[in-house]
C-alpha cells in the first residue's frame, strides 16, 4: 500500500514554521491561541467514553470517518490542555488512518514546546496521541472488515 504523506508533511512544516524563532513564553501563547481557535464541541460527546485519561483537565476528543478521512474535534476544561488538542487535531485531523498511524509526532520536538509545559502537560499531550492512533485503528479495522474479499480464481 502505497501512502502519501505529503498532506501532512506539509501541515508539519507549517506548525513548525509557526512555533519557529519564538519564545517559551511566546510559544505558549500560540497554543492558547490555537485553544481558542478550537470548534464548538457537541455537549452530548461530553460522555466518558469520549473523555481522555491522563490530561490534567477535562479534555475530550472524538472522531468520525468522513469518505476515508478523520475528522477529530475536542474540548478542555484548560486552556492549555485545549491548545494542545487543537495542535494534534490540525496535524491529524483530514488524514487517512494509515497517514496517522505511520506519522509519529515527531514535530513535537522540533517545536520546543515540550519544555515550555509540566510534565503533567506532557503526559496529557502523549495521552491525545495515544487516543488519536487507536481512534485511527479503529477506523482502519473497520473499513478492512467492510471489505469484501473475494477469493481469486483458477
Amino acid at each position: 500500500m502505497n501512502i502519501d504523506l505529503s498532506h501532512i508533511e506539509k501541515k508539519i512544516e507549517q506548525i513548525k514554521n509557526s512555533f519557529s524563532v519564538r519564545s517559551s513564553e511566546e510559544k505558549i501563547q500560540l497554543l492558547l491561541d490555537m485553544g481558542r481557535s478550537l470548534s464548538s464541541y457537541p455537549n452530548d460527546l461530553k460522555i466518558p467514553s469520549y473523555q481522555v485519561s491522563g490530561c490534567q483537565s477535562i479534555l475530550y476528543l472524538s472522531s468520525r470517518l468522513e469518505n476515508g478521512i478523520i475528522i477529530f474535534n475536542a474540548h478542555a476544561d484548560a486552556l492549555v490542555s485545549a491548545g494542545l488538542a487543537a495542535l494534534m487535531i490540525f496535524i491529524y485531523s483530514g488524514e487517512s488512518p494509515e497517514t496517522i498511524l505511520n506519522t509519529p509526532p515527531h514535530f513535537l520536538l522540533d517545536l520546543g514546546i515540550l519544555s515550555s509545559i509540566t510534565p503533567s502537560r506532557s503526559n496529557g499531550l502523549a495521552h491525545i496521541h495515544q487516543r488519536i492512533k487507536k481512534d485511527a485503528l479503529k477506523f482502519l479495522l473497520s473499513t478492512m472488515k467492510s471489505i469484501e474479499l473475494n477469493p481469486a480464481t483458477p
